[in-house]
């Protein structure tokens, strides 16, 4: 009981921070950035990756997009850097799923830490920046519906899962994960999809659910990549930042992992110019 007083209490100040902040434009993107620092530190000794040049690098790239991006300094410029960054994160990542399902371990060799560090965390909270700023204009609620959608699909896919769930979803990395809780997440987050259309001035119905699709899927895939990294590393938890729920990592890998997703089909669908 007193564990999940806890684990309660941490995850409500971690929500009310997040949300908090979106509604103030200067306040989310310092929250998210120190979000992506913590993140980095976890993913850090997760993948055995010494120094601080990747810090470094989680500076210039986050603080580069924010100041040319969301400035308007240069809109032509600043598109073309936010598509190759784009194409090489979505590439990566796409390097990741591969080695969820085809190796036992996903290599690490040295200069594949680094690529991992900064076109899979630190791309991920640059997206995740972006999402909210779309259209070079500070827009919460789309990246708060983002949220809600995956809250709720993690919920969802739990419950469904303890309850109901028979058959294992990747039982190599994560036992606790079903086909059954998978398609639970997925069918409530559709549902809930409706209604952040409805009661927010954002996106229409048909494109929140895709939304929820996307953010379902990939955000799941997230999910397990880091177990597998956790795995490897022989550790139950990320970090130890948020008793009761492990580290940042922990609660922000299918985000982080989804963002690059969510934004290129916005872009794809002329949500972002």
């Amino acid at each position: 009981m007193k564990e999940l007083a806890i684990r309660a209490f941490s995850g409500a100040i971690y929500a009310s921070l997040l949300i908090g902040s979106l509604f103030l434009q200067d306040a989310s993107i310092i929250l998210i950035g120190i979000f992506g620092i913590i993140s980095l530190s976890e993913l850090s000794n997760l993948i055995k990756l010494k120094g601080y040049i990747h810090y470094a690098v989680f500076i210039l790239i986050y603080g580069g997009f924010w100041y040319f991006c969301l400035q308007n300094l240069d809109v032509i410029e600043s598109d073309k850097a936010i598509q190759i960054l784009t194409v090489i994160t979505i590439f990566v990542n796409l390097i990741l799923i591969k080695d969820l399902f085809t190796s036992k371990r996903i290599p690490l060799f040295e200069s594949k830490r680094y690529i991992v560090s900064t076109f899979y965390l630190t791309s991920g909270f640059v997206f995740i920046l972006l999402v909210a700023n779309y259209h070079n204009s500070f827009t919460p609620l789309l990246l708060l519906g983002a949220l809600i959608l995956m809250w709720i699909n993690d919920s969802a896919a739990y419950l469904v899962g303890k309850n109901f769930g028979k058959q294992k979803l990747f039982p190599s990395i994560s036992p606790k994960k079903t086909v059954e809780g998978f398609l639970g997440g997925l069918f409530f987050a559709c549902v809930s999809s409706y209604f952040i259309a409805e009661y927010t001035d954002t996106l229409n119905f048909n494109s929140w659910l895709i939304l929820a699709i996307v953010i379902s899927v990939f955000g799941t895939l997230g999910d397990l990549i880091e177990s597998k990294f956790k795995r490897q590393a022989g550790v139950k938890d990320s970090g130890v930042i948020m008793p009761g729920h492990g580290g940042l990592l922990d609660r922000l890998d299918s985000l982080i992992f989804a963002a690059p997703f969510i934004y290129l089909f916005l872009r794809i669908s002329g949500h972002v110019s």
